[in-house]
């Protein structure tokens, strides 16, 4: 009988597990988890910490005796393999419990050791506790010093984890300070796009300190680099992982330039008998073709079936797997955050020709009531028009949209072809021209060079330069706030010609980039230089938003 030995659980060595018995009844499988939990739902951790998730139970999503039943899967908790022979095609597992250490001689060995958090913060002896939120023993410690009457805590890392705990313990009605070492939270998106999360921190009384770090833990809470304290009973540490190669390392395996173990479109390692999946693996990256760090559980479930598809019927028989676009959501309060693929800022490092495009639709039908705005954020080749990369925040209707951006970026389809999709379309869901068609006829209309366009921190340069900025919006809009110096001159007023108009370039915006576009046009055809302030004013206020709290630093 044939024996894999499967080194972690979670998602992706189980679904390694399961799937490798549902094709081979006749074939030892061996899972070895070094905790005392094998499958558990830690994306669904921090929500047990806000109470959301009530029953501990639901988290445990197989067990050791329920894999044995249905899997006939040999299951070791507080096992851990300590080293592996290569050459011998041997692992040898020690029992965290006895001490005692067995050789298991397999045939193939599939890795699954997910990655590991960055160093902690230095403490002094009596320093409050530093907590990560990775573990269902993580989340019992951090309930346990929360029921034990800690009011206070520090959340240090403003990324997927971060934020969620930032989320519960408020819910809790833990006072929550966010440490962030970036200007802005969450790293995939563009500071205009973080501008609403800034907000919905601030309106739920997160205590923000960006562009900052813990310099140390004390007893009493934190001091920080920039020498600010904040008394905590709790410190959550969400700054990061790394990959856990060590073993892989050990046993002679490549490891790729990003530091996580290189495998082939198949998983397999540069030892044909050893496989690898999950977050300790690297992938290709979608947008630039290079290897990257893709942490997320649907490639790790993915690339576990792969895995086991690979040993169980060969490679020639399975597909490889496709590159990550990084597809991503998250809710922070009454906000959802989505991304997939490239953002602006990575774009502009890497020196790789975009275009940028905004728009704020709203989830459903505008006159069907409780319509919710959403900001869409999309960035395309310029060669080809194709995706590389998107970004929505709002309410409703965001999970959807982004799903659809992702599986147009997965199978090529071009920016401007969104407004040919045909959607699913009923006033409570939507629009008859739906959030993803209005992008894609935004997309189209720049590419057609019907309009040219400006981004909003490109606007200053423009004024310096002699740009006029021309408000079309209504009276009333533009006394709820306006883009100091710009000339208000609305729409129709416009159109009917009554207004002189100043010499050199001219930028006009509206609320959104709708009238604006409109405007342009107008003007366009009358001879003049204009360019339409992409996404209209509320784009241009949330980039600003986001970056004078950037240089602010501590903001609460």
């Amino acid at each position: 009988m044939p024996r894999t030995v499967i080194v972690g659980g979670v998602a992706g060595g189980t679904s390694a597990a399961t799937r490798l018995r549902r094709l081979d009844d006749d074939h030892e499988i061996v899972v070895v988890e070094r905790g005392p939990y094998v499958s558990f739902a830690n994306c669904g951790l921090p929500y047990y910490v806000g109470g959301e998730i009530a029953d501990r139970s639901a988290l445990l999503v197989q067990t050791p005796d329920s894999l044995r039943s249905r899997f006939a899967l040999d299951v070791r908790v507080r096992h851990e393999v300590v080293r592996i022979d290569a050459a011998a095609h041997a692992a040898h597992v020690r029992d965290l419990d006895t001490d005692v250490v067995e050789t298991l001689v397999y045939d193939h060995l599939i890795l699954s050791p997910g990655s590991v958090p960055v160093d902690p913060p230095p403490a002094d002896d009596d320093a409050v506790p530093v907590l990560t939120l990775r573990t269902v023993d993580d989340v019992d410690r951090i309930v346990s010093r929360l029921d034990a009457g800690a009011t206070r805590a520090v959340v240090a890392g403003g990324g997927f984890i971060g934020l969620e705990a930032v989320e519960n313990l408020t819910r809790r009605g833990i006072r929550v300070s966010l440490v962030h070492r970036g200007a802005h939270p969450f790293r995939p998106l563009d500071a205009e796009m973080a501008g609403p999360l800034i907000e919905e921190l601030r309106q739920h009384d997160v205590d923000l300190h960006l562009s900052d770090e813990i310099s140390r833990v004390t007893s009493t809470g934190v001091a920080l680099a920039s020498g600010a304290r904040i008394d905590a009973e709790v410190v959550i540490d969400a700054r990061g992982t790394r990959p856990d190669t060590a073993l892989a390392a050990a046993a002679g395996l490549t490891l790729g330039p990003t530091g996580g173990i290189a495998v082939d479109p198949w998983q397999r390692t540069s030892d044909p008998r050893i496989l690898a999946v999950g977050d300790a693996v690297e992938k290709i990256d979608a947008v630039s073709g290079e290897a990257g760090l893709v942490t997320m559980a649907g490639l790790a479930n993915r690339h576990g079936r792969t895995a086991a598809d690979v040993i169980a019927l060969g490679a020639d028989a399975v597909d490889p797997a496709d590159a990550a676009t990084g597809v991503a959501i998250l809710r922070v309060f009454d906000l959802v955050i989505a991304s997939v693929g490239a953002g602006e800022a990575r774009l502009r490092a890497e020196n790789r020709p975009h275009r940028v495009l905004h728009t704020h639709p709203t989830d459903h039908a505008g006159y069907f009531p409780g319509a919710e705005r959403m900001a869409m954020k999309l960035l395309v080749d310029p060669a080809d028009d194709g995706i590389l990369g998107a970004q929505i925040v709002g309410g409703h209707g965001v999970d959807r949209r982004i799903d659809v951006l992702s599986l147009a970026m997965q199978t090529g389809v071009r920016a401007s072809r969104l407004a040919r999709l045909e959607l699913a379309y009923a006033p409570p869901f939507g629009s008859a021209k739906d959030a993803v068609n209005q992008i894609g006829y935004v997309a189209d209309n720049v590419r057609g060079g019907l309009t040219r366009t400006i981004q909003w921190h490109e606007l200053d340069a423009a004024i310096a330069g002699g740009a006029t900025v021309i408000d079309v919006r209504t009276p009333t809009e533009v006394a709820a706030g306006a883009i100091p110096g710009a000339l208000s001159i609305p729409l129709d007023t416009l159109r009917a010609g009554d207004v002189a108009l100043p010499d050199g370039p001219l930028v006009v915006h509206c609320q959104v980039g709708q009238r604006g576009h409109t405007a342009a046009r107008l003007l366009t055809a009358a001879g003049h230089d204009v360019r339409n302030l992409d996404g209209g004013y509320l784009t241009w206020l949330a980039g600003r938003t986001a970056t004078a709290t950037a240089t602010e630093g501590i903001r609460s």
